[in-house]
């Protein structure tokens, strides 16, 4: 996880220029004699797999410890299907935030403006911590109320389990939305190394500490779902002070404590909280609007029955390494193409885009043909009854094709955000998440009565609707000139 080799502002110029190769250690400024294009294509690549990698390992904390609470209690596994649930919506919608701070930071980065980066992650990493204290005192104020209110017909031990998960882990939240604001500014500068270490120094932990106090191991009290609370949040405090550890130490490519007036400080924390704040708060609605549209697609699948829901659930599972896989290369290119446009390349910008898309095309295509190929194979894993197997399968070829268009959405919407035309993206959102896949979806699976069918063709209307608007947007090409 050492930066060490980076020096701060303060240095000598000939310090500074190196800062400059280390803030762009895994992203080198321009091809070499060889191909420009295979030249973007391994950027991208050096970019995308620690990001890819990090998002799978920030989503296995959750898993793991579904998995292993399974293994206690059903009351457990209950309970964590609601306060797991709740805590990864809350903290994947209020990390929209961290849109602004990988746009401005590796926009700044492309620039030469390193102060101004260094002003970004500042920002934005006050802003996060106040939101975590905002968004965390309600829930913890409450008592279980608002969870009574949002599942009206969960048994009173699953609630009372859920909101001892809750009181433990919404304490850290603040520190979980500073890991994803940390771990975007790192992004944007070009290190997607290191949030990927501190999210395997977090997994090691979850996994040993989940386990011992879940089942009460080496003389331990057994503490079941609580046990895997105190495993998220240990988890969560430890990536999020590493990553913060790693932008103040001395040799971090964006030094958080550079020696400046308290004038010119605040100065420029307002102008960076303002510029990130731009790009964020449409991020933020365009987020929100992609949860709301996503809960009504789940209380539909609830109306198809409990054989639906749980060929559902296997088929998301394993298209989540899809998901996670297409949202890597997105961070790539988000930050390649904020860069190229900080150094005012759009042409450059452009490519990185444009390769990131047809690198996670090319992957997800691969994993759409297993799904056509072997989808039984698939799903039997997940379950051994073969009414619910045959379920799943008939909608993996319908998952097979919304692949290649899951990737382009993804890749360049990423892209787009992080030009800072997160406006375009949140009209985008708004139709193809409240309009195409709700009436799509409720029109095939419910009113024709298609069934899972339905509804997974109703989710890839969604994707190539979207693929279609924003490659629209991305070939207009105004995002070039957006100033962030």
């Amino acid at each position: 996880m050492s930066t060490s080799g980076a020096p701060t502002l303060d240095r000598p110029l000939a310090r500074e220029e190196k800062a400059e190769q280390v803030g762009r250690l895994f992203v080198p400024g321009r091809p070499g004699p060889g191909s420009a294009r295979l030249e973007v294509a391994r950027q991208v690549w050096a970019l995308a797999w620690p990001a890819i990698t990090h998002m799978f390992l920030l989503t296995l904390v959750f898993l793991v410890n579904r998995a292993m609470v399974g293994r206690h209690s059903t009351t457990a596994l209950a309970a964590t299907q609601i306060c797991t649930t709740l805590t990864w919506s809350i903290i994947s919608m209020c990390s929209a935030t961290s849109a602004g701070t990988l746009a401005v930071v590796a926009r700044s980065i492309g620039a030469r403006d390193r102060a101004g980066a260094v002003a970004a992650v500042r920002a934005s990493l006050v802003f996060a911590a106040a939101l975590g204290v905002l968004v965390a005192g309600p829930l913890l104020w409450t008592k279980g109320a608002m969870l009574r209110l949002l599942f009206p017909q969960a048994d009173a031990e699953v609630i009372a389990q859920a909101d001892d998960y809750l009181q433990i882990v919404l304490p850290v939240l603040p520190l979980a939305f500073l890991e994803a604001v940390a771990a975007s500014a790192l992004q944007g500068a070009g290190d997607t190394r290191t949030p990927l270490l501190a999210a395997s120094a977090g997994n090691v932990v979850n996994v040993i500490l989940s386990a011992l106090l879940i089942f009460g191991w080496f003389g331990l009290p057994e503490m079941g779902l609580r046990g895997a609370a105190v495993g998220t949040a240990a988890t969560m405090a430890i990536e999020g002070l590493l990553l913060i550890a790693v932008l103040s130490a001395r040799g971090s490519p964006l030094p958080l404590f550079r020696r400046e007036g308290v004038e010119h400080r605040q100065r420029a924390f307002r102008d960076a909280l303002n510029r990130v704040l731009r790009v964020s708060l449409p991020a933020f609605a365009e987020r929100a609007t992609y949860q709301a549209g996503y809960t009504g697609f789940v209380v539909m699948i609830g109306l198809l029955g409990a054989a639906a829901m749980a060929a559902n659930q296997a088929l998301v599972s394993i298209e989540s390494v899809c998901f996670l896989s297409a949202e890597g290369f997105g961070i790539a290119a988000g930050a390649l193409v904020a860069q190229k446009l900080g150094e005012g390349n759009p042409r450059e910008a452009a490519s990185a885009g444009r390769t990131s898309a047809g690198l996670a095309i090319v992957l997800l295509s691969a994993f759409g043909l297993v799904f056509a190929l072997v989808p039984r194979a698939l799903i039997q894993p997940f379950t051994q009854d073969e009414g619910i197997v045959a379920l799943g399968a008939s909608s993996l070829y319908i998952a097979a094709v919304a692949q290649p268009f899951m990737a382009f959405a993804m890749v360049i919407g990423t892209a787009l955000r992080a030009a800072g035309a997160t406006r375009a993206v949140f009209v985008v959102t708004l139709v193809s998440s409240l309009v195409v896949r709700l009436v799509v979806t409720w029109l095939l699976a419910i009113k024709l009565g298609y069934g899972l069918v339905g509804v997974w063709v109703g989710s890839t209307a969604d994707w190539m609707v979207r693929s279609a608007m924003l490659g629209a947007i991305w070939a207009r090409g105004r995002w070039r000139e957006i100033s962030v």
